[in-house]
């Protein structure tokens, strides 16, 4: 780990919004909106399908979404998949400190309330904090380690601060997760771009079946019209297609001697006034 001196100066940064490839992602917005919940693309749901924060469910007071692994986030396919590959959870507040599963099981001995904080990140109903680490992260009980983040777009993602110009969370620029393998804020930085990449595009492509939800008669009488309007420009080939070829090749000999005319004036030009 290492810490960065904190400054005078310090910014909150939002995460950057990189270019979606909007193109992938129109086949599954139409499915969503046809045979689906339109709100689903808009509204963050769990990994069990539920929205977070709608009342009169479990997750009524857990309006945010929260990644147990966010890391996962950062691959570029979550924009054709639309869906980031870990284990999402609804909560009502996001982590506040940095912390790993391991950590927590040697400070439960000493004291309760380090589950009791770890747990709200935890499915629902799993209270076994001596269940070992390597059976955890294997039946996705608990995210190997929680980072402080703030909510944004309803989403948990981490509070990056600039410090010095150096960008960090909560004054760190590396950390360990449960496993005791290495990251960096460089990575969640390229995790944070990917989630919000993925709601930009879950938005555009919402907006664009709307549009044609709400115009989709207007696009059909307009069909209809060109379809009329093709048979007849056919009707009329059939008798006046001896006409149409004479003005077509009159028309090209028209054009041709129109544009080499000014042509042949500028030669004559740079002749008299070289």
């Amino acid at each position: 780990m290492e810490p960065v001196a904190a400054s005078s100066c310090s910014s909150p940064e939002a995460p950057a919004v990189s270019s979606p490839n909007i193109r992938q992602s129109l086949p599954q917005q139409g499915m969503t909106w046809v045979h689906g919940d339109p709100r689903k693309v808009l509204h963050p749901t769990d990994s069990y399908g539920q929205f977070c924060g709608q009342k009169g469910t479990s997750n009524a007071k857990k309006p945010i979404l929260f990644f147990f692994n966010i890391l996962k986030c950062a691959n570029p396919a979550i924009l054709i998949n639309l869906q980031c590959p870990t284990t999402q959870m609804c909560v009502s507040k996001c982590p506040d400190k940095f912390s790993t599963y391991s950590e927590m099981q040697v400070q439960h001995k000493l004291s309760r309330s380090h589950w009791e904080y770890y747990r709200q990140f935890c499915k629902p109903g799993f209270n076994n904090p001596e269940k070992p680490i390597s059976q955890v992260l294997r039946d996705e009980d608990c995210p190997s380690m929680i980072v402080p983040s703030r909510p944004f777009l309803q989403r948990c993602l981490p509070d990056f601060i600039a410090l010095n110009g150096t960008v960090t969370v909560a004054n760190r620029t590396r950390f360990k997760d449960a496993l005791e393998m290495a990251h960096s804020v460089t990575e969640l930085q390229d995790a944070a771009k990917g989630v919000t990449g993925l709601v930009n595009t879950k938005e555009l492509g919402m907006k664009i079946v709307e549009d044609y939800a709400k115009s989709w008669a207007w696009i059909l009488i307009g069909l209809l019209i060109s379809l009329a309007v093709s048979l007849v420009f056919i009707l009329l080939l059939r008798f006046t297609a001896g006409l149409l070829l004479w003005v077509t090749i009159i028309s090209v000999i028209l054009l041709l001697a129109y544009g080499v005319y000014p042509c042949r004036v500028l030669d004559c030009l740079k002749g008299i006034y070289p």
